[in-house]
Parts: C-alpha cells; sequence; structure tokens
C-alpha cells in the first residue's frame, strides 16, 4: 500500500508496477482503526467515498448499500466510538468497500471480534471473491484462515517459507498421524501398537505410526474398530511446523 518502502524489490498487480492511482482503486483496512471516532457512521462512509474520487450522489448509494449489507442501517447516526468493537470493525470494513474497489487489502481482521461478527465479516468477504474481487489478508487466527483462503502463505523471519492451498500444505507435513477408535478396548490396549502414541482417551489414540497396516491388523484382533483413519493436520500444526 505504499505505507513502508521496500529494501528491494518491487510489487505489481496486473503485470505493472504499483503507482498510487492503482492503490487508489483498492480497498484497505489496518488493523489498528483508521476512523474519525466523533463522526457518524454514515458522514464518515460518504466523506471516505469523496475521498477515492465518488460523486455526492454515489457515495450516499454506496454508503447506503453498505449499511444495510453490513446490519449497520440503524446505526448510520451514531457516532463511532459510541459502537461496539464489532460494529466498528464493521465501518472499518465498509469504508475499504466504500468505493468498490478491483482489490482488498486488510491486515487482522477479525481481531477481537466474537464468533457473530466474525461469520458478518467472512460473509461479505467471500461475496466479494466470488464476485472476482481478489481479497489479501493477514491474520494469526489460522483457524479462520483455513476456513476461508484458497491459498495461504506462512511468512517467518521476513520469508516466505510455505505457500500454497490448505490441501497442498498438509501434503508436505512430515509427521502423518492415525486416529484410531476401538469400542471396549482393553486396558493397555494403545501400548500394543506399532508407533508413537502422540494422544490417548480412553476408547481413542493418535499415533505415529511405524506401519500403518501392522496397526490395523493388530486393532482388529483387539476388539471392534469404530474409526480409523488419517488425521489430517491443522493449520496451526503445520505453522509450528515450518516455521520451527
Amino acid at each position: 500500500m505504499g505505507v513502508l518502502q521496500p529494501d528491494e524489490g518491487e510489487v505489481r498487480w496486473q503485470d505493472r508496477p504499483l503507482d498510487f492511482e492503482t492503490r487508489r482503486r483498492f480497498g484497505y483496512m489496518p488493523e489498528e482503526r483508521g476512523l474519525y471516532a466523533k463522526m457518524r457512521v454514515g458522514e464518515q462512509l460518504e466523506y471516505f467515498g469523496r475521498l477515492n474520487g465518488m460523486s455526492p450522489a454515489q457515495a450516499k448509494r454506496s454508503a447506503d448499500e453498505l449499511l444495510e449489507r453490513l446490519g449497520l442501517t440503524e446505526r448510520r447516526g451514531s457516532e463511532v466510538d459510541s459502537l461496539s468493537l464489532g460494529n466498528q470493525q464493521r465501518v472499518q470494513l465498509a469504508v475499504a468497500l466504500i468505493h468498490q474497489p478491483e482489490m482488498l487489502i486488510l491486515d487482522e481482521p477479525f481481531s477481537g471480534l466474537d464468533p457473530i461478527a466474525v461469520d458478518a465479516l467472512a460473509e461479505v468477504l467471500v461475496e466479494r471473491t466470488a464476485a472476482g474481487v481478489p481479497v489479501v489478508f493477514s491474520s494469526h487466527q489460522l483457524d479462520l484462515v483455513e476456513r476461508l483462503c484458497d491459498s495461504i502463505g506462512i511468512i517467518a523471519g521476513g520469508r516466505m517459507v510455505a505457500v500454497g492451498t490448505v490441501a497442498e500444505l498438509r501434503r508436505r507435513e512430515r509427521h502423518k498421524r492415525l486416529r484410531v477408535v476401538l469400542a471396549d478396548a482393553p486396558d493397555g490396549w494403545a501400548d500394543q501398537l506399532p508407533g508413537t502414541i502422540v494422544a490417548k482417551d480412553g476408547d481413542e489414540v493418535v499415533l505415529e505410526p511405524y506401519d500403518d497396516q501392522e496397526v490395523l491388523r493388530q486393532v482388529t484382533r483387539l476388539g471392534r474398530v469404530e474409526h480409523f483413519g488419517w488425521v489430517e493436520p491443522r493449520l496451526s500444526e503445520i505453522f509450528r511446523e515450518v516455521v520451527a
């Protein structure tokens, strides 16, 4: 977004270096709210629309649509600092969307939000991507990244250490784990399995097997198998693996 100058390299959009006019066509949502606390919500959206080159009529029409879509119509006349954290975040997103940008760049957009506010913002972002607007965001809430993103990049020490879809990142995980559930399991049953036990809870065990087929043979002799399958690593586990 041009806030800081890079030490080297360049950022390109549609195969051209970014300039000021190109950035004006982007929507940007910083982690720290860039809102005027004492300005009313509706006025604020129209003001930012005008800053982005919209006419007064265009800015008002876009503001009305966004207020309705984000459930803020009744708060149009409220000052920003009177809103809840979740509603402030919705206003911040509306500011980023007011001029119908061709790309969205968001920094920790879900920080501090309750689950209802998270769902509302996520739904809007999914709608935008479905309409062909790329959304790039940074977040440490990896469950949301896993749920929403088509492509993921993990940065450590200023370098991209992993990139790909969730499925691609899962395939590169070194430690494959099995989850086994055995009905009416005898005492000490998991200790008889060939592998390293990662977690154990009564009839259920997760292990890193030396030989998955041998594990299957063993558990079928020990009792009735209710579940036997590979555990897909969560993104948080992949993150720990690649940044270690």
